[in-house]
């Protein structure tokens, strides 16, 4: 009788002549880029150093493409940008100390969205490892700990033979619900050592599947079947899980409105009958959502921007589908189903009732009538002309990255993102300088598409130097820099607050001639130019610099009252 577990794979003829004659002149760096390779890896982003110069030889011997930026930071952006569209683990190349540390940011930006980003550092020498203090460059007494706080797991690595192992385990984690960012240090003994160990030919690492509970499906189930005024609110976890689809089949079936939250753009038709669509910040939506007698939340944490600033109440029932364990209920009392979107909505699919309610599609049109009404009513045509101007020379297939601007707020609320998984931001962790590096790597995931980047001025200054990358490897993004002459928003903060402004204003380039010293073209537009200027831009290949000099400013909040 034999049982799976007396299963083994046998080597075929080709892995046992490889594994007895391995190449010669291989070291610790080339079992990195194997295992990466045999994982399903194509792209490696990231950026050489002293004690990773054992991975970046090894590089030049492997099929993979490497894609380098100028700082660490923003190849951490352009990793998160590449794992979000591929939904694949995207390897970020990283050496010891200052290299490691400059790219924290950008992994606790793929840690908010759920970006499966792996990252492999290298560390200093073995002898060094447990805080010695030897005195190595770069050294940290103990450098894991600047990162888990941050990513999903640490793996770290001492010999060789370690190696295949713990990068398909960083691997495995990075692509289990939730996705996220994992890290991986070696040190730099083990990467330069010539190795005995055979060529790495295989590294199949399943993600773990997170179904939910059936008994809570089905109680879930009939609470919806049966509420009087049910609603959605779908989040970043319907978009990862590619679970749009069974989100609408769903809502469809309970007649129950549905609004995203910035991170789910595009989770939800922007114009069907049903949709909210994304306005979380104001009154009339929070409202509209308390009095749902029952409400389903769908990979949404129900954080600060996606609960109106933490001044939603729900009155009614909640049923909170989120794989983050660590989200489940942790902004409200709810039916918590700990689960991947995707396998929850068909759960619910399979088992729930289905209700008419002819009055859902009139009450969500008169909702979305009193919020165009109080935007209308505050004279912000520009701004409402600029971002439509965008979504008009926009592709609708094409994937849009937007940094922390005046415009991408307005985005997050007033933008159709048309389609899932096309438009993203730096929401989930709020730092500055991701649209145009994070673009990048959206531009070498898919080729086929021209990328968009929204950045300020003052966001922008984060990443002019990834324009050398932009031209060095022809990525075809263009990138639109909205000139305010500082950091608008919080120049609007301060004056609000305080009356006026303080270290807002700031001097910058002439950003056009500082494209065009790249070799990268640039224009300046106006407002009325902008649509037909973006349009040209996106249609030609390569990448280009759009400039729209213009003061915006925000619709009014309606959480602080």
């Amino acid at each position: 009788m034999t049982h799976d577990h007396d299963l083994v794979l046998r080597p075929t003829p080709a892995q046992t002549e490889a594994a007895l004659n391995p190449p010669p002149g291989r070291t610790g760096g080339d079992l990195v880029v194997e295992t990466l390779a045999g994982l399903g890896a194509t792209t490696v982003f990231g950026l050489p150093g002293q004690h990773a110069l054992g991975v970046f030889d090894a590089l030049r011997r492997s099929d993979l493409r490497y894609i380098g930026l100028r700082v660490e930071n923003n190849a951490g952006f352009a990793a998160d940008a590449y794992g979000r569209i591929t939904g694949e683990a995207a390897p970020l190349l990283l050496s010891t100390g200052p290299g490691a540390l400059t790219s924290l940011a950008a992994l606790q930006e793929a840690a908010a969205a759920s970006a499966p980003v792996l990252a492999v550092s290298s560390q200093v020498p073995t002898a060094g490892l447990g805080g010695g203090r030897h005195g190595y460059l770069h050294e940290l007494p103990d450098q894991a700990a600047s990162f888990r706080g941050v990513v999903k797991s640490v793996h770290t690595v001492r010999t060789q033979s370690q190696i295949p192992s713990a990068i398909a385990a960083a691997w495995q984690s990075a692509l289990t619900a939730p996705h996220g960012p994992v890290w991986v240090e070696i040190p730099q003994d083990v990467l330069t050592a010539q190795t005995v160990i055979p060529v790495v030919t295989g590294g199949d690492a399943f993600p773990e599947e997170l179904p939910p509970r059936p008994e809570l499906t089905a109680l879930a189930a009939d609470l919806l079947s049966k509420a009087a005024r049910p609603a959605i609110i779908a989040g970043g976890g319907v978009v990862r899980a590619d679970a749009a689809k069974k989100l609408r089949q769903l809502a469809e079936r309970l007649d129950a409105p549905v609004v995203t939250t910035f991170g789910g753009k595009g989770a939800f038709p922007w114009t069907h009958p049903l949709s909210l669509q994304s306005w979380l910040e104001d009154r009339h939506t929070t409202d509209f959502l308390e009095d749902a007698d029952v409400l389903l939340v769908v990979g949404s944490g129900l954080g600060e921007l996606s609960s109106n600033y933490h001044t939603f109440k729900p009155r009614g029932r909640v049923i909170q589908i989120e794989a983050d364990l660590g989200k489940l209920e942790s902004n409200h009392p709810a039916l918590g189903v700990h689960a991947d979107a995707r396998l929850a909505l068909q759960a619910l699919l399979e088992t729930v009732e289905e209700r008419t309610d002819p009055t859902a599609p009139e009450r969500v049109r008169a909702l979305l009538e009193r919020v165009h009404g109080r935007v209308a009513a505050q004279e912000l045509t520009l701004e409402q002309d600029v971002l439509a101007a965008v979504r008009r020379a926009l592709p609708a297939r094409s994937p849009s990255f937007w940094d922390m601007t005046i415009l991408a707020y307005w985005a997050w609320s007033a933008f159709d993102a048309k389609a899932p998984n096309t438009m993203h931001s730096a929401q989930g962790s709020g730092g500055l300088g991701y649209a145009f590096p994070a673009a990048l790597g959206a531009a070498a995931a898919d080729p086929t598409h021209p990328v968009l980047a929204v950045s300020g001025d003052g966001g922008a200054l984060y990443s002019v130097a990834e324009l050398a990358t932009a031209r060095q490897y022809g990525l075809d993004v263009t990138w639109l820099i909205v000139d305010d002459g500082g950091y608008g928003i919080l120049r609007e903060y301060l004056t609000d607050a305080y009356g006026e402004t303080t270290a807002t204003e700031l001097t910058r380039p002439d950003f056009v001639a500082l494209a065009e010293s790249f070799g990268v073209p640039g224009v300046r537009t106006t407002p009325g130019t902008l649509e037909r200027d973006l349009a040209k831009a996106l249609a030609s290949p390569g990448p280009s610099v759009v400039v729209l000099p213009a003061v915006l400013r925000m619709f009014a909040p309606t959480h602080l009252g």
